[in-house]
């Protein structure tokens, strides 16, 4: 299957010199959801300018379901959908009004039924004709997201959307995303909130100093780079362990008192059971015990450290 996204080799490089891209390659599928992961200043918000038609390449090139987002603008930016960081909105225009604007930005005609379809999917249509200006901060970002799906793109494209809003309204956007996916269209996400990717993510990308540090399927990536431990509390601290369980991932922590083991998930009962077996032969027993599996936070924080 064609991707609907295809980067090749995509450099941006600042006239100061800066390399904010440093040969990114990407492919997207159509209906996925895609989650851009990276610190400030990874190239995040580069990327998705470029792919938009926002700012231009230094290199390389990107399709857009076959055409050439530089000599194929106007092809590619109709397929569109962009929710940018920054809360850009004409204060005193009203909701519905703003909305049915940015359809006809995109040479879109007027179809007042589809944006109230919209405005009800986002909980905005009760305030179709508040001025933006009377709007909380999370209210306003709905809007964004309503203004970017007013001329039915097949893309949309999500830089930080649930930045500065509550956790509450973050998941009702989290299920309008959802939502959008089962009706076709493909969203490319970036985030900061490391939960927002583990919830509704198909493929995590992680970027850093203008790279890719990687893209993989998100259950995959768990799999492969997530860890599994067992945490054992001691019933007594022990000074060392004993030489018979030097190197199978076991470590002694919290001043002698805890026991931590690294197994592996695909033998987990047969790992564990041999384990508690070998501890109960060399008298060593404990009074609690507790399994810990890393997060999409802990493994982005160790990609994006060993990438520096």
């Amino acid at each position: 299957m064609t991707p609907i996204i295809s980067v090749q080799n995509l450099t941006k490089t600042y006239a100061n010199g800066f390399e904010a891209l440093k040969g990114i390659n990407l492919d997207v599928e159509k209906g996925e959801i895609l989650a851009l992961l990276g610190p400030n200043g990874a190239g995040k918000t580069t990327l998705i300018s470029i792919i938009c038609g926002i700012a231009n390449p230094s290199g390389g090139k990107v399709l857009v379901a076959g055409h050439d987002v530089v000599k194929d603008f106007r092809a590619t930016r109709g397929m569109i959908g962009l929710v940018p960081q920054e809360l850009t909105t004409d204060q005193f225009e009203t909701v519905f009004n703003t909305v049915s604007f940015s359809r006809g930005l995109h040479g879109k005609k007027a179809n007042p039924a589809h944006i109230e379809k919209v405005l009800r999917a986002l909980s905005l249509w009760d305030k179709k004709d508040n001025m933006l200006r009377q709007l909380s901060g999370g209210m306003k970002r709905r809007v964004l997201i309503a203004k970017a799906l007013s001329h039915e793109p097949d893309i949309l494209f999500l830089d930080e959307p649930t930045a500065g809003v509550d956790v509450t309204l973050r998941k009702d956007m989290w299920n309008v995303v959802q939502e959008l996916r089962a009706s076709g269209v493909t969203i490319i996400l970036t985030t900061h909130y490391i939960e927002e990717a583990e919830e509704i993510a198909d493929r995590v990308g992680v970027i850093n100093g203008g790279q890719l540090l990687l893209v993989e399927d998100k259950a995959a990536l768990m799999a492969k780079l997530g860890r599994k431990q067992l945490i054992l509390d001691l019933t007594e601290p022990l000074e060392r362990l004993p030489d018979c369980f030097a190197g199978n991932g076991l470590t002694l922590e919290a001043e002698g008192s805890r026991l931590t083991y690294d197994f592996d998930a695909d033998n987990e009962q047969e790992s564990i059971a041999t384990l508690l077996t070998r501890l109960g032969e060399n008298n060593i027993h404990f009074k609690d015990l507790s399994t810990r599996q890393s997060s999409l936070e802990d493994i982005f924080v160790a990609l994006v450290g060993a990438g520096k």
